[in-house]
């Protein structure tokens, strides 16, 4: 069997470091000077080695250095390089285009990174059926894995059918104004696999009116006095802003204690000292459609600073949890320990003095 592997180095980067994305080498620059720590290297060598583990005799067709060649060492996977990007700039969209065109036909292609990087995929027009490794900021097309983990047991299930699956991206200017505008640009091929795949995000403009204010309302009438909370993005946790009369920070991660905005829009780093300081629990939403809690365009929330919380309160209109099938949520902070900490039940929050028992569970878990 052999894999082609394309590996974005820069996705992810902007994430915990608060900047909502990835996109463009001012952001790159930035997030590195705020301490970001570049993630997808080491996610596409999770695939990797889960891939190797079920198919030992796979060899991987890659790109030198950190495109992929990096990942392909530290998984221990026999690999061959058929394509060197650009010498002495940062990998862009234009490295990564070539890559899947020098990869050529291989049985079925990797990808990692984010919603950008399957932009540029798909512009490509790659010949092989695809599968995306999630390790960008912003992960809402349907062609992703739910996990690394996944995604290396998909490619080594992969048995030659596929279906389409929806690229989509965001305006990365706009949404960190909080103007959230997926545009749809086109499908590619991935393996036939449901289970593992995370599917399209949905929005939630289907929930009847005041049903986020109806969760806030219960959100604000549960909070103790001294105790903070840190809410994560989305429409439900602004709800929450809203019923304490606070603005809170669009598509970010904003501290509250007592009434009163604490900290705005943290970085991770800030939410782990808050976290070591005093007692918080996290707030977080339900992603509509693929069902994650954690590790979603909320990457502050990270495995260190989820060990640090006092708890978490889980979020959802009861459309969007029937909208999930039945299917579990998903935590995937990039530590598959911690994510599996969090394994089991876990009360959401629906409505005003209303709440459901929901199974949660890692992403790295095999899925039915």
């Amino acid at each position: 069997m052999i894999v082609g592997l394309v590996v974005n180095p820069v996705a992810g980067l902007g994430g915990a470091v608060a900047l909502k994305g990835s996109d463009g080498p001012g952001v790159q620059a930035r997030a590195l000077a705020l301490g970001a720590v570049p993630r997808a290297a080491g996610r596409a060598a999770a695939a990797l080695r889960a891939l190797h583990s079920r198919r030992p005799d796979v060899l991987v067709r890659t790109v030198a250095g950190p495109m992929g060649e990096d990942s392909a060492l530290a998984a221990a996977v026999p690999y061959e390089t058929v394509h060197r990007a650009r010498s002495g700039a940062a990998t862009g969209a234009v490295d990564t285009r070539a890559a899947v065109a020098a990869l050529g036909t291989v049985d079925l292609l990797l990808f990692a990174g984010g919603d950008g990087t399957a932009r540029d995929v798909l512009d490509a027009g790659p010949r092989p059926p695809v599968l995306g490794v999630p390790a960008g900021v912003k992960v809402y097309s349907g062609c992703f894995a739910v996990s690394p983990f996944a995604a290396g047991a998909a490619a080594a299930g992969f048995d030659g059918r596929t279906v389409e699956a929806e690229v989509v991206d965001l305006d990365e200017e706009a949404y960190r104004a909080g103007r959230v505008g997926a545009r749809l640009y086109g499908t590619l091929r991935v393996p036939a696999q449901r289970a593992r795949l995370s599917g399209r995000k949905s929005g939630s403009s289907a929930a009847p009116p005041g049903t986020a204010e109806s969760i806030a309302r219960a959100v604000v009438a549960a909070m103790r006095p001294g105790t903070a909370y840190a809410l994560g993005p989305g429409a439900t946790t602004l709800a929450v802003g809203r019923e304490l009369g606070l603005e809170l920070t669009p598509l970010g991660v904003d501290v509250v204690r007592d009434g009163a905005l604490l900290a705005s829009d943290v970085t991770e780093q800030r939410l782990h000292t808050i976290a070591m300081s005093q007692v918080t629990h996290g707030v977080l939403s339900v992603i509509g459609g693929q069902g994650f809690v954690i590790g979603r365009g909320n990457q502050q929330f990270s495995p260190r600073v989820l060990a640090g919380l006092a708890g978490i309160v889980v979020l959802a209109t009861r459309e969007k949890l029937a909208g999930l099938g039945g299917r579990p949520l998903l935590a995937d902070s990039g530590d598959p320990e911690a994510d599996a900490a969090l394994d089991g039940h876990v009360r959401v929050v629906t409505g005003h003095r209303e709440s459901v028992l929901y199974r949660i569970q890692s992403a790295s878990e095999e899925l039915p």
